[in-house]
């Protein structure tokens, strides 16, 4: 009798909910090799990448049952916490390049973290960012790409908050759409 290896994505979110190892295993050799490339974009050793990846997989066997399908899809939750944990391990060991943003108007200086851009074209993701409006697509790459937060972008593209949420928002719709397609 030959053993099933091949899950739909609903099929594999629900046998990890269940804890199957089996299912893991499969996740873990299906995504592994683009979730490493997501944390080297971020953490340039490969040992500490490497070392992050296993945190990354352990957080997901624990957490599994917080996916939600309708928010998105499996692989951008994978991002998602590889993003988080690899940022989170530069801030913790304090491997991070800071840079001071000065305020002009109320000279309050506040310090962030700079890195290097994700590599859109790795996750699949260039094509479809590249289609959105440059007004739209700055928004998301400073915000997703480079980390800013978006009170920061509003004040590097000299736009109010609330439109830089605005367009943050539609950026996203607009990409749900076009990987929906």
């Amino acid at each position: 009798m030959e053993s099933k290896n091949v899950f739909t994505e609903n099929e594999l979110v629900q046998n990890l909910q269940a804890l199957d190892k089996r299912a893991f295993s499969i996740l873990y050799d299906n995504y592994g090799p683009a979730m490493l490339g997501v944390i080297k974009n971020l953490v340039f050793n490969s040992a500490d990448a490497e070392n992050l990846l296993q945190d990354v997989f352990i957080k997901v066997w624990k957490y599994i049952h917080r996916y939600d399908n309708t928010k998105g899809r499996l692989y951008t939750w994978l991002v998602t916490i590889c993003r988080n944990t690899a940022l989170n391990y530069l801030r913790s060991t304090e491997k991070i390049q800071v840079v001071e943003i000065q305020n002009s108007d109320s000279g309050v200086t506040t310090q962030r973290l700079i890195t290097e851009p994700a590599a859109t074209e790795l996750i699949g993701l260039n094509k479809v960012v590249q289609k959105l409006e440059d007004k739209h697509r700055s928004v998301i790459n400073l915000i997703y790409f480079w980390g800013y937060t978006q009170q920061e972008v509003a004040e590097k593209l000299d736009l109010p908050l609330g439109t830089v949420k605005t367009r943050t928002r539609t950026a996203l719709k607009l990409l749900k759409e076009q990987l929906s397609n």
